[in-house]
Formats: C-alpha cells, structure tokens, sequence
C-alpha cells in the first residue's frame, strides 16, 4: 500500500477498508473460505509509517518502495499517492507481476494511462481503479429509483460539487494541499473531478458522448504549508456540460471556490418525466409526478411555498457500508476468487479521457465528441 500517510490513503484506504477488513475477519470468497489481506506501508516519511503501522497493528512497513514492488510474497500493488508518480509505478508493478490497483486519476495523460491499460492486458494481470462515488448511499438510492422505473424517461442530471478552500493568507489555513493548485504538480479540479463525474454519468445515467467545459482560476495566488505564498496556475472550478447516450443533458459545477448553501457537499438532482431526486452523499429525496406542485410566478409578493418541504426522503432500509471497503471486498474476491469485476483500468482511462477533453473544450471554446476506447 504505498500513499497511506496521505489524508485519502490514510482515512479511506488504510483505516476504513483494510485495517476494518482485517477486524472483520477478512474477506469471504463465494465457497466459504476468508482472506486476510496482509498489507505492507510503503511511505516517504520512517517515522510517519512506522507510527501508522504501530497505531494500526500493521506488522510490515517500509520506505523501500522498489523492494516492496519486487517482493514476490505480496500479490497486489496498490497506489494512493500523487497523480503524476502513478502511471510509472503501474508499470513497475505490472512489469513485477503484482496485480495493481489504485485511486483516480490512473495518470495526469491520456497516453501514460493508455500504456498502463494495455500493459496490464499483455501481462495478464488483474487491475482496478478505484470509484467510490458509485458506492455512496445517496447515490445507491438513485440507482435503486432508476432501476424501479420510477424516472420514466430522465431528461438531465444537475450536480453542484464544491465548499470554499481557504487562501491561507488569513486566519484559516488552507484545507487542502498546495499541490491541488499547481499545474507542474498535477493539479486542478478538471483532472480530479471529471474523472469522478466521468464513471458516475457512465454507471448511472448513460455514457458520456460529448463535453463541453469552461474551467477557472478564480483564486490566483494562495499561500502554502510553510506560509509562502505561491502562483495558484491550476484551474480551481469548473463548469461542465456533458450530452450523453439517450438525449440526457449533464451538468456539473465543481469548485474549490464556493461556498456551501446545499444539503452536502455534493447533490445531483435528476429530473425524469414521472419523477425526480436529488442525493447527497447519504440521503436522497423524491418528489413524484403525482405530488408535484404547481406554483405560480408572481415576482410581486413572496414566495409561500416551502419547496424543500414538498419532498419524500427514500428510506435508509439497508445498512450501507463505506464505499471504499465494499470495492476492496470486490477487488479482492476478483484476486482471489476471479469473481467479477468491471472497474479497470479501461474504465480509469475513460476518466483521464473526459478530463483531456475537458480541458481541450474550455482551452478551444467549443463542444468536444467523446470517442470509444479501444485497447
């Protein structure tokens, strides 16, 4: 596991899926047995590894990420460290014989994350790409009304991505780190955000067909770890429009520049012809065509209808685990059990894709067609 001192490898990967797998008892396959996944640290920092894997109980750890690719006692090779290192160690690790799987993006290009894929095929080794949006409850619930028909036909899909990130000049450090803001360190919130938005609109709405994106640095200089201040060159928001398969229209704003008057930190309200929903990461309303109000536009006098109020919230009538958890379990049955699985890294690929032209739509002012990917 080489990335786990970093806040998302850490929280969601270390202690929230493999150290939680391993307090469960591992991890059962389909005829009964369990697995046990036994995870070795890998991480720049001695000291920070060597604590993590005391506060954890996590006998292995190192700094020796060369020798950890090539131990051939470990299997898997997994990666939630920077983006513009990935597509490098896949290869390694894949030239290592290790079945690989990491966080999105699966490289900062199109080319890197092509060759990875397809050195993953000739090798014959089994890969994955972390999407974790796919598993969160508000989204589940959307799933489940989609699949009961309870849209009719939908007609688009608005989703609303962001909170305010700090300048750090004042008061209040800066949430998150300097890197996100940097062009030369892989930054900006296309790269991060399409490629999430790119496997969500793909699994639940249709495939993605077309883009067109106008991207922003609204905060032009901030100020980093140590207090210096830097050039912010990366885009920090972005506003994109997606046409996908089936005449659905897309629309995601994503920002690091804005401030919060929503139900969570991302909603995605879907709009069909028998009904509609809006989720968040946890919870999801519905207002069917039968309890749709019929309000009148009266600038005049104030508004009395209470809108939020005119909504059903879906039950929470199973008990949904953390995502990231529930896709090791499937990841590691696929190892282990050659179970089924469909989150590889072509699926990472079409990710990297949609932010290449993304980026190529805002940079040429115009509607980019999204092709097929063929390894």
């Amino acid at each position: 596991m080489n990335g786990v001192t970093g806040r998302m490898g850490l929280n969601q990967h270390l202690v929230r899926s493999i150290v939680a797998i391993r307090q469960q008892g591992g991890v059962a396959l389909p005829n009964g047995d369990r697995i046990m996944p036994d995870p070795i640290l890998v991480g720049r920092n001695a000291e920070k590894v060597a604590a993590l894997a005391k506060q954890y109980g996590i006998e292995r750890y190192t700094t020796d990420l060369d020798k950890a690719v090539n131990d051939k006692n470990d299997e898997v090779f997994f990666d939630a460290a920077t983006t513009q290192m990935r597509a490098d160690l896949l290869m390694q690790a894949i030239a290592a014989g290790k079945h690989v799987y990491c966080e999105k993006p699966i490289a900062d290009t199109m080319e890197k994350a092509m060759a990875a894929a397809k050195a993953a095929k000739a090798k014959g080794i089994k890969n994955g790409v972390v999407q974790d949006k796919l598993f969160l409850p508000g989204l589940r619930k959307i799933k489940l009304l989609n699949d009961a028909g309870f849209f009719g036909k939908i007609l688009s899909v608005r989703g609303e991505f962001g909170y305010w990130v700090f300048e750090g000049d004042w008061g209040q450090p800066a949430q998150r780190p300097s890197w996100n803001y940097k062009l030369a360190e892989g930054g900006g919130i296309i790269l991060d955000m399409l490629c999430h938005w790119r496997y969500v609109l793909d699994n639940l709405f249709g495939n993605v067909e077309a883009v067109s994106c106008l991207g922003a640095t609204h905060i032009p200089t901030r100020v980093d770890e140590n207090g210096k201040t830097y050039k912010a060159d990366a885009d920090d928001a972005a506003y994109a429009t997606f046409q996908l398969a089936g005449g659905v229209i897309a629309h995601m704003n994503s920002s690091w520049c804005v401030r919060v008057q929503r139900d969570d930190l991302v909603t995605f309200q879907v709009d069909g012809t028998h009904g509609s929903a809006v989720a968040g990461l946890t919870k999801c309303v519905t207002q069917s065509r039968v309890n749709t109000p019929r309000p009148v536009w009266n600038p005049d006098v104030p508004q009395t209808m209470k809108f939020a109020e005119q909504w059903e919230e879906v039950p929470d009538n199973v008990v949904y685990e953390n995502g990231f958890k529930i896709q090791w379990e499937d990841f590691i049955r696929h190892v282990c059990a050659d179970t089924p699985w469909k989150h590889d890294l072509v699926e990472g690929i079409k990710g990297v894709q949609l932010a290449e032209l993304g980026l190529k739509s805002w940079k040429e002012r115009r509607w980019i067609d999204v092709p097929a990917i063929k390894i």
